[in-house]
């Protein structure tokens, strides 16, 4: 996933550069292109006024009343138009009159200014010469906003002129204008962009983040770990890799479990047979000269190992048949207090052959979980037997049913020495075991591992403990359905 957020930033960083580039361009292009627009009507305005004007010059001196009058009575009107959402509400442009000399003869915005020499102005020293006359200047030097459009035109004709007027416009009348486009600019781009970037990154999450998936779960299959197939959601490619996965999977782990477990009944078997073998090879030789004890002995020493291959025969076809599952193929709501009581059923006549006593505490409320009532009650027995193997003659084995933090557990104490410390990062692995305290001889080393197995399948926790007082403490721990 590591090259796919650097290609995936690496992609976003080009379209934000490529998008940025377009803005700028835009931008570059929005006051250039309203300020020849505002430049175009302003010279069209100062022509038809030098119209008006020249015919003022021709009937003698130009009286500055007029224009004062007519420009008085447009500025104190008020004006409601609408362009392109901004509103326009009074007049933003005056004028002044020059004559061939280039002095001030009227200056609706500025009345003092009447009277100065405008000669050297760029717009009046221009149209003069018949050239095109139009000029951008500050009030205020220091303030870039100030700025004022010139434009002039001549008055009269170019082998006769009679002056100049020059209408002017301030350049902060259409600044408002120019925010409003550089806002639509910015928001229009950044829509169009954010979207690209959004449809891309849907893409590659939706392209990518199942084949994350499937790697994680590749890894915790590595690890041993027991992972259901992640969704990978609709993209027919990758499902179709993952199911090739799964069952490579499955027919991976089905050779090695065939395999692990051959190997495991061959080593394990050993033992009790040798044990078998060699009682009855002594019973053979000397039955006539052994005596009653000594044949006794043998027949026990056989009936253990015995019932030691039967146990350690159900213990690994109940292992095998919960190693091979990822996930619970059947799941019902069911009550974890009758599970446990059909367990205590099961436990009871191990118990009373071993002089030891059972009991139960819980309440009377159900405690409902979804899994295997199968599984369940296959760890909560192997619970009670383990406790049972380890209690002394006489002792006590409880059961208390209990529910805490989302979980209804299944707490089991005995009243045996209890777990060296040793042995307490081992005691869930396979055929690691201790001695029994009332046969003497090791178990099958697999009832445990079967519990972690079946709390494993439902989500659940198992733990293992020193009980206050002496003994061990096991908790099983189903989450409350």
């Amino acid at each position: 996933m590591r090259l796919t957020r650097i290609t995936l930033a690496i992609i976003a960083l080009i379209i934000a550069a490529g998008f940025n580039l377009l803005v700028r361009k835009q931008l570059a292009d929005v006051e250039p292109q309203l300020f020849q627009a505002t430049e175009e009507a302003m010279v069209d305005m100062a022509n038809i006024l030098a119209a008006f004007a020249e015919k003022e010059f021709q009937d003698g001196d130009f009286d500055p009343e007029v224009f004062r009058e007519t420009m008085a009575a447009a500025q104190r009107k008020t004006i409601k138009a609408s362009i392109y959402s901004h509103l326009k509400e009074e007049v933003g442009m005056d004028i002044y009159v020059t004559d061939v000399e280039g002095i001030v003869l009227f200056d609706s915005g500025y009345p003092e200014r009447m009277g100065e020499d405008f000669s050297e102005k760029r717009d009046v020293s221009l149209s003069l010469k018949g050239k095109y006359g139009a000029r951008s200047s500050r009030l205020d030097e220091d303030d870039d906003r100030s700025s004022v459009l010139h434009v002039a035109a001549l008055i009269g004709e170019l082998d006769a002129p009679l002056g100049v007027l020059t209408a002017y416009k301030p350049q902060a009348d259409v600044f408002p204008i120019i925010r409003r486009r550089v806002s639509e600019i910015w928001w229009g781009t950044g829509l169009v962009g954010g979207g690209i970037l959004f449809c891309v990154g849907v893409v590659f999450v939706w392209q990518y983040r199942p084949i994350s998936r499937l790697t994680e779960y590749a890894r915790d299959i590595e690890q041993g770990k027991r992972k259901p197939l992640p969704h990978l959601g609709l993209g027919k490619e990758v499902n179709t890799l993952a199911r090739a996965l799964e069952s490579m999977r499955e027919s991976l782990e089905g050779r090695q479990f065939a395999e692990r477990y051959v190997q495991t009944l061959t080593h394990e078997m050993k033992s009790p047979l040798a044990g078998i073998r060699g009682a009855a090879e002594l019973l053979e030789e000397d039955f006539e000269t052994m005596g009653d004890a000594d044949r006794r002995r043998f027949l026990d020493n056989i009936r253990a190992e015995t019932i030691r291959a039967d146990r350690l025969l159900t213990r690994l076809h109940e292992l095998s048949s919960l190693e091979g599952k990822t996930k619970l193929e059947r799941v019902d709501t069911i009550d974890l207090r009758e599970v446990v009581e059909r367990a205590i059923g099961n436990a009871k006549a191990i118990a009373d052959l071993a002089g030891i006593g059972l009991s139960m505490q819980a309440g009377e409320d159900s405690m409902n979980v979804h899994g295997d009532s199968f599984i369940l009650r296959a760890a909560v027995t192997n619970l009670l037997e383990n406790a049972i193997d380890f209690s002394p003659k006489g002792g006590e084995v409880s059961v208390t049913l209990e529910t805490e933090d989302g979980y209804h557990k299944v707490v089991v104490t005995d009243q045996g020495p209890g777990i060296p410390e040793y042995a307490r990062e081992k005691i869930f692995e396979r055929f690691f075991s201790l001695r029994h305290l009332r046969a003497g001889r090791k178990g099958t080393g697999l009832g445990l591992t079967l519990v972690k197995e079946a709390a494993d399948l439902h989500q659940g926790k198992i733990s293992i403990g020193d009980e206050e007082g002496g003994g061990t403490r096991a908790v099983l721990a189903i989450p409350v359905s």
